[in-house]
């Protein structure tokens, strides 16, 4: 299969194009470079099997670059809450028009499979029970808004020629070339290794679901080969209902996993972002599918990671490995402009 995907430079995006090309797929990658001087460590799969990408604002890709694809897994978007919440406006702009954009343009192009990477953020403020796909969508940011935006949108455009998945990834964690430090899990091991101390903002009492990276590049691998009537118009969270936790009990796994390392809390947070999610429906009806991950044993493996590379305060500290800070910095040094759009000059 030609899968085309978009934000091959991202986080995900640099596990998962090798991950396809791995299991036999030809891939291309479309990104607008945002994040390309940022590196946290070299991946022999991936310098092997790298795609080749082209670089483009999402905003004014065309018909013409989607021809010739089976299928498109589309990550592009400003990537968590607080860059939606920097400019809502844009957020809008790129996150919901842009990727409505993409997928017009595909099933114009004649693609047959679109696969979308959406959030179990759209959940948003749960009641304390577990939330399945069918529950009520309660979405309290720009970025969470998007994404039920993008859904509503993308369901209209499915039919028997163009099948569209949904993928409501629960919040990753895990090890990528292009880093992210603003997640819960890769944050906590980070600050556990360098300071030896979790110190909490909050008092951590928000449920979060968590999901390693191997296991959302597997749910997309699976929701791209699995046959059309098994995926199309479909939402799948995606994780395991196991994987459900309080943020200051993944605190308490992360110390487990950095011997020496203490966890304090603080007072009770002001963000009433709290959900717990079922993850029955895709271990059952995703076609391949197991969520391997425990969190207990991707912060082993960040901690084996830190190991590996000498990592430091600096490194942490570089402005790549926090989008906001990159995205400020592009604009502070006038490499892009206001709208995110990268500068003539």
């Amino acid at each position: 299969m030609k899968i085309l995907i978009t934000g091959t430079e991202g986080y995900i995006g640099a596990r998962l194009a090798p991950w396809l090309a791995a299991a036999g797929h030809e891939v291309r990658g479309l990104d607008t470079g945002f994040y390309r001087d940022g590196c946290l460590y070299l991946d022999p799969l991936g310098l092997q099997v790298g795609p080749q990408t082209v670089y483009k604002d999402l905003r004014t890709v065309e018909v013409a670059d989607f021809e010739g694809f089976d299928a498109v897994i589309h990550l592009a978007e400003l990537s968590n809450d607080p860059l939606g919440q920097n400019r809502p406006d844009i957020t809008f702009k790129i996150n919901h028009e842009g990727s409505v954009r993409i997928a017009t343009a595909a099933k114009k192009a004649g693609v047959k499979r679109f696969v979308y990477a959406s959030s179990c953020s759209v959940y948003g403020v749960g009641t304390g029970d577990f939330l399945d796909e069918t529950s009520p969508v309660n979405p309290q940011t720009a970025y969470a808004e998007c994404k039920v935006l993008v859904e509503r949108d993308l369901s209209a455009l499915a039919d028997d020629n163009f099948s569209v998945t949904f993928l409501r990834n629960a919040t990753v964690y895990g090890p990528s070339p292009r880093m992210r430090f603003d997640i819960v899990l890769n944050d906590l091991s980070a600050l556990a290794w360098i300071h030896k101390k979790i110190a909490m903002v909050s008092d951590g009492s928000p449920w979060r679901p968590i999901v390693h990276i191997e296991d959302v590049c597997e749910a997309m691998r699976c929701a791209a080969e699995a046959p059309a009537d098994a995926v199309n118009r479909q939402v799948f969270n995606v994780g395991a209902t196991s994987e459900n936790y309080r943020v200051r009990e993944i605190a308490q796994l992360v110390s487990e996993a950095f011997p020496g390392c203490e966890v304090s809390a603080g007072p009770p947070s002001k963000d009433n972002r709290s959900y717990r999610v079922t993850f029955d429906k895709i271990a059952t009806r995703l076609p391949g599918f197991k969520a391997r991950w425990t969190a207990l044993q991707g912060a082993h493996e960040m901690r084996r990671l830190f190991e590996r590379i000498d990592f430091d305060q600096s490194t942490y500290e570089y402005r790549a490995f926090t989008r906001l800070k990159q995205l400020k910095y592009l604009q502070r040094t006038h490499q892009i402009d206001d709208d995110l759009v990268w500068s003539a000059r």
